[in-house]
């Protein structure tokens, strides 16, 4: 008796109309709403590039740290763990990716970046706008990069880029 039911369960549920309980949101609207914009070559602005101990500073926490709220240290001078609205601020985090001196539980998905301005500046081998470039967009010139798109898409802001630009550029002690 229990078969028979269970078969006329599982035909009246297979014969039944129920699309009209499913929800089905229109994913093509979710997919335009957090679709990345295009690819954007940005000119690094005058004077991006300092030694000043307050930009490494800061570009050394955007490195270091995922966001305001959960940042074990506060953030130097300049630099706020909210956003205007009060949402929590998402910093760089670029540790989770890639090494670089002083790092701690650093990733190895992006390139080494210790003894970058070594390595890479003092050869000629990079610029200043190439490092800035590849922190606003990366996409620029490697479009499978899985790298955060930063300034074209608002995560920083051309101050922020240049402070993280300065913190990889710098000679750390």
């Amino acid at each position: 008796m229990r078969k028979v039911t269970m078969l006329a369960i599982a035909t009246f549920l297979s014969a039944a109309d129920v699309s009209q309980v499913i929800e089905s949101p229109d994913a093509t609207a979710i997919l335009k709403k957090d679709a990345l914009p295009a690819p954007k070559a940005y000119v690094m602005p005058e004077g991006c590039i300092s030694n000043d101990a307050g930009a490494i500073a800061r570009g050394k926490y955007i490195f270091h740290n995922l966001n305001g709220k959960d940042a074990k240290q506060n953030p130097p001078e300049g630099l706020s763990r909210t956003l205007a609205d009060g949402k929590p601020k998402q910093m760089g985090n670029c540790v989770a990716c890639h090494n670089i001196e002083g790092a701690d539980g650093y990733g190895n998905i992006g390139p080494d970046l210790t003894n970058y301005k070594a390595l890479y500046m003092d050869s000629g081998v990079r610029d200043a706008q190439f490092v800035y470039q590849k922190i606003a967009d990366p996409r620029i010139d490697n479009g499978q990069t899985h790298m955060t798109v930063n300034l074209t898409n608002g995560l920083m802001n051309e101050r922020e880029v240049c402070d993280l630009t300065s913190y990889i550029m710098a000679v750390k002690k």
